[in-house]
């Protein structure tokens, strides 16, 4: 297999690269609008239950399903293969840990707290970026780092609507009944699924602030 990944070393990493930009932009993207919608549920009980309930059900799609699915939506805007259908479906099954995990924590702050934010007079919004956000970021986190493991694994299904990825090396080797270049896309995945899991627990170490953050207890 050694010899496989050095020979076809361009390929593989070409791939790898694909893998990457499909998972890194799909989780940037659903950080970046799903945090703020994790906060803003926080003020109403029934829209966060209803917000929830259809992440949940989006997550329980079988995700060569989901890929399917977006084939026939998408092509109506011509873009019904290839990467664009594969960021949106990605982005979809990123929803449920990060907005949970945001919802959760920032409802769980500790009440004491808020009363003594708004005993100093702080505005709603000073006592989110200082109070709320600092104690939740942790565990917000630990949503990003859920929401990739889950990425990083379903991305090869990708593929399978031309979007590339490591997917291509797993695939192709079943169908050639290759062991050794399925592996050589399988074993990157799951080393993949690794190294960006240590990557986000490490910028979570340096960004928590020590007194929420149980790593720098």
């Amino acid at each position: 297999m050694i010899q496989y990944a050095l020979d076809n070393i361009d390929l593989l990493g070409t791939r790898t690269l694909e893998h990457i930009s499909l998972v890194s932009v799909a989780v940037g993207i659903a950080t970046l609008t799903v945090v703020p919608i994790g906060i803003v549920i926080t003020r109403n009980e029934r829209v966060a239950r209803a917000v929830l309930y259809a992440a949940s059900i989006i997550i329980t799609i079988p995700s060569i399903a989901l890929f399917g699915i977006m084939i026939p939506i998408l092509s109506l805007i011509g873009q019904g293969i290839g990467y664009v259908p594969a960021v949106i479906a990605l982005l979809l099954y990123s929803q449920l840990p990060i907005i949970r995990n945001t919802y959760t924590d920032i409802n769980n702050v500790d009440p004491a707290l808020r009363e003594a934010a708004a005993g100093i007079d702080m505005s709603p919004l000073q006592r989110l970026f200082r109070i709320e956000l600092p104690n939740a970021l942790y565990v917000i986190f630990a949503g990003i780092r859920t929401a990739l493991a889950i990425n990083v694994g379903t991305v090869p299904l990708a593929f399978l609507i031309g979007a590339g990825g490591l997917g291509e090396l797993i695939f192709t080797g079943i169908d050639l009944h290759d062991p050794v270049m399925m592996l050589s896309g399988a074993i990157p995945t799951a080393l993949l699924a690794i190294v960006v899991d240590a990557l986000v627990a490490t910028v979570a170490f340096i960004i928590v602030p020590r007194g929420v953050n149980p790593a720098r207890a």
